[in-house]
């Protein structure tokens, strides 16, 4: 069974929409987008729009939507979609639970709420070597001693845990973290504290925007950010779709979630690499491979063997 796993913010890097393949359905998904936004999306990539949380959303988004399209089209079409974050509007297209052009003014709407909410002053750090619960108690000693609250915003891994808060209070926890036997504690490419309440109105209001657009039931499984679970009903997605920036992500529940569904070769979409070694190192039985780091005719080929074999 093939799953394809969506990256969220922060794994993008310059240039990543110009290094997609080039191919048919990744060009006929660019120009959809353009038409859509009304803009060049091949600018979304560049230096300095890539300090732009709505610019990295929709480029995500985009990247995502060309990659899947690209493999469905040489007859690879995954059967579980799941993304981290943002990633998550590219698995809901995926498995048909919304449309591109929809999902894309979700995106557009969703960044806008969060940059608006934090234009500056907040984002996110992520702590390797320590577990949830380690970094809990972290957190709430932090909150109790200093008065500075950081919130844990996704669990990608058993010891590898994203907290979200202000600058300040993001750069105390790197030290306390590290001080406590952290192996690696550092800043990560976003501008804003995603995944906590500190977006509770932001959620709402986004929440508000998405029924004015339509859900289908999903033709494949969608993987759910908030629970790690797949849901089934075209309102569920959307709400986890619109909330899941207020709540916390439990990434590695929904890896194992796919593993327990049968789930043995898995796709991350470009840019990404984080959720493969993931996998690589949890679940070393399953196929995982980076779509980024492969050509694709090469990517297509070993999806297509694995598969069969």
């Amino acid at each position: 069974m093939l799953a394809l796993l969506y990256p969220g913010q922060g794994a993008q890097s310059e240039g990543f929409l110009h290094r997609l393949p080039l191919h048919h359905a990744v060009q006929d998904t660019l120009a959809e987008a353009a038409d859509t936004l009304g803009i060049d999306v091949l600018r979304l990539d560049s230096p300095g729009a890539l300090d732009s949380t709505v610019a990295v959303q929709l480029g995500l988004t985009i990247a995502g939507v060309a990659i899947a399209r690209a493999l469905a089209d040489e007859g690879l079409a995954a059967q579980i979609s799941a993304g981290l974050s943002v990633g998550a509007f590219a698995a809901a297209v995926d498995c048909g639970a919304v449309a591109f052009r929809d999902a894309l003014q979700l995106v557009r709407r969703r960044a806008e709420l969060m940059e608006t909410a934090y234009p500056s002053g907040y984002g996110l750090a992520a702590v390797s070597g320590l577990s949830e619960q380690q970094v809990e108690t972290l957190v709430a000693r932090q909150a109790a001693q200093q008065r500075q609250r950081v919130y844990i915003g996704n669990v990608n891994a058993p010891r590898q845990i994203v907290v979200a808060g202000a600058d300040d209070a993001l750069d105390a926890f790197i030290e306390h973290a590290l001080a406590a036997g952290a192996r690696k504690a550092t800043r990560l490419a976003v501008s804003v504290p995603s995944h906590c309440e500190l977006l509770a109105h932001a959620s709402d209001e986004l929440l508000a925007y998405s029924r004015e657009l339509p859900f289908e039931r999903p033709r494949g499984i969608y993987i759910g950010n908030r629970g790690g679970r797949p849901l089934y009903t075209a309102e569920a997605i959307r709400e986890d779709l619109a909330t899941n920036m207020r709540y916390t992500v439990r990434w590695f529940d929904a890896l194992t979630a796919m593993q327990e569904m049968g789930a043995h070769v898995l796709v991350e979409a470009p840019p990404g690499q984080v959720s493969t070694d993931i996998v690589r190192e949890y679940f070393p039985e399953a196929i995982a491979l980076a779509a980024s780091t492969l050509p694709f005719d090469r990517l297509a080929g070993t999806v297509r063997r694995r598969l069969a074999g």
